[in-house]
């Protein structure tokens, strides 16, 4: 099967006067039935690697084959986490804590306290014109929750997502069974953040290179994608 650029989304990226392309690769849907991410990444991604590429993978599809991923219906959003949701300001890269639903799932991440400093420094914080602040508190347990938005794929328009558990461990796990270099990544259309890596990966390189986010965030599927570095 070619591997193909998704809709709107470059194949290549010059990066560090280097090319690389990224190609994306369609899966099953992911589900939480599918307990094994490491089997998935060798059944769909193993054909098509060389030497020397870089996997990289949604940090959702991690998470759901966790069992960290809930039916919005199955979430009772406490009374702070309806407060607090209300003062989230709102992108167009997807919904963060600005619903009940995630803002709970956040406060079971990090605990209450921490999540009201991180609150409170955030307003602080946006009276000066800073933005942010709130995340860089809370840290990546909070910044990686996904919510349910409509132009996710079925059915985890209605679901919403912790971040993976161990998400180094998984990374070096599929690094030993695709023979390659393995990045865990949280990316959306404004930022990536890489959550887990294998040996040797250049974080801030890979962050670099799928800063635009080839792998999409609407009905794709794929959330595996393969950088390879051109040779001319």
């Amino acid at each position: 099967m070619e591997l193909r650029p998704n809709k709107g989304k470059n194949l290549l990226i010059t990066v560090s006067g280097s090319q690389y392309a990224r190609h994306p690769v369609k899966t099953k849907l992911i589900t939480p039935e599918d307990k094994n991410i490491v089997a998935i990444a060798k059944e769909y991604a193993g054909k098509h690697l060389l030497p020397g590429d870089i996997v990289f993978i949604s940090e959702k599809a991690v998470a759901v084959t966790q069992g960290r991923s809930y039916h919005i219906s199955d979430i009772k959003p406490s009374f702070l986490a309806r407060f607090l949701s209300k003062h989230v300001t709102k992108t167009t890269a997807g919904i963060g804590l600005g619903s009940p639903q995630t803002m709970q799932l956040a406060i079971e991440e990090v605990g209450i306290v921490v999540t009201l400093v991180a609150a409170f420094v955030g307003l602080i914080g946006k009276s000066f014109g800073v933005k942010g602040l709130f995340y860089r508190i809370a840290g990546d347990k909070a910044r990686s929750i996904d919510g349910a938005v409509p132009y996710a794929i079925p059915p985890y328009n209605n679901y919403v997502s912790k971040g993976p558990i161990h998400p180094n461990e998984v990374a070096h796990k599929m690094a030993g069974t695709l023979g390659v270099q393995v990045a865990i990544v949280d990316a959306n259309d404004l930022g990536v953040n890489i959550l887990g890596a294998s040996a040797g990966v250049d974080k801030k390189l890979v962050a670099q290179i799928i800063k635009d986010n080839p792998l999409g965030q609407t009905d794709e599927q794929t959330p595996i994608g393969i950088i390879r570095k051109m040779h001319v």
